[in-house]
């Protein structure tokens, strides 16, 4: 028996919400084939999609960690055959590293016969990703659960879905250049002022009252990130631009997409969001990279079964 999961694509740092908002979108994700093996531990039998650029050690891979950790959590002991398909490029800012974590995880949990809950795959998750780009949860979480998710701790994980408006869309623009995290977590202030902390946190207590009222005057005031995005931004071939162009289009705000390059703007409609992301586009092959557009809904599933 072998069983296929999807996990999706996820926008992290959502805004203000550095390392504690994360946002599923649709359409691209990784796929993970986890089946129960011939020989003792588990192993990696194939990775597609990553130009041979990923690890095929065990210990070193998302995907397998993951589901060593939910059989752990389960108190199972299985030899596993994982294979994966990268949906996702990598070093892009779109969480593919929490996208093979969450397929491989839940794939292994059905595998056993489901003895854990969505949420209760989290922890095994944040242990994958700690193994290769930190121990944060901003992109597991709504790879996981789907929707705009808030991560009040990590330790012990304790997640809140919160509501999303009717009727928004975001829209990704992903530059043909990477940013490793580790490069990206880099530049980042080792100190912050007061008054741009009390600021910060200002703009997620605003976020979340403006996703529970819809009320998106609020929601286009509170997007705004002082500390990380003017720290990263350099990093981006015409990411100022590209930021400023979507504002210009109508975007209610927008904002870098986890560590970059990716970018993202958040927009009351589709058609809203076509007109930033041509303008998004258009700024960033000034500076040269071309690009890949994706338009989702804001309010998007997250890991789930798929037949191959």
């Amino acid at each position: 028996m072998s069983i296929t999961a999807f996990a999706p694509a996820t926008v992290a740092n959502f805004g203000p919400g550095f390392d504690v908002l994360g946002i599923a979108i649709d359409g691209a994700g990784d796929t993970v084939t986890v089946k129960q093996g011939e020989h003792p531990g588990i192993h990696i039998t194939a990775i597609h999609g990553d130009d041979g650029r990923l690890p095929t050690d065990p210990a070193k891979n998302t995907a397998s960690i993951a589901a060593r950790e939910t059989l752990k959590a389960a108190g199972v002991e299985m030899s596993l055959e994982i294979e994966i398909h990268k949906g996702l490029p990598l070093c892009s800012g779109l969480g593919s590293s929490a996208a093979s974590a969450a397929a491989a995880a839940f794939a292994t949990n059905q595998l056993i016969g489901s003895p854990l809950r969505k949420p209760d795959l989290i922890g095994p998750c944040i242990e994958a990703e700690a193994a290769v780009s930190g121990r944060h949860a901003d992109n597991v979480a709504p790879a996981l659960l789907g929707g705009l998710v808030l991560v009040r701790s990590i330790d012990p994980p304790d997640l809140i879905r919160l509501p999303i408006p009717d009727g928004l869309t975001i829209v990704v623009v992903t530059p043909e250049h990477e940013i490793p995290t580790s490069q990206a977590r880099s530049v980042l202030p080792a100190e912050v002022p007061m008054q741009t902390m009390v600021s910060s946190t200002a703009q997620i207590a605003s976020l979340v009252s403006a996703c529970y009222s819809s009320d998106l005057s609020l929601l286009s005031r509170c997007l705004t990130d002082e500390v990380v995005t003017p720290a990263r931004i350099g990093l981006i071939p015409g990411g100022e631009a590209a930021l400023g162009a979507a504002l210009g289009a109508g975007a209610l705000g927008a904002s870098i997409s986890g560590a970059g390059p990716s970018l993202f703007a958040l927009c009351r409609s589709e058609r809203s969001a076509r007109s930033a992301a041509q303008a998004m586009q258009e700024a960033i092959a000034q500076a040269g990279p071309n690009s890949t557009v994706r338009i989702s809904p804001a309010n998007c599933a997250g890991v789930r079964r798929v037949k191959r």
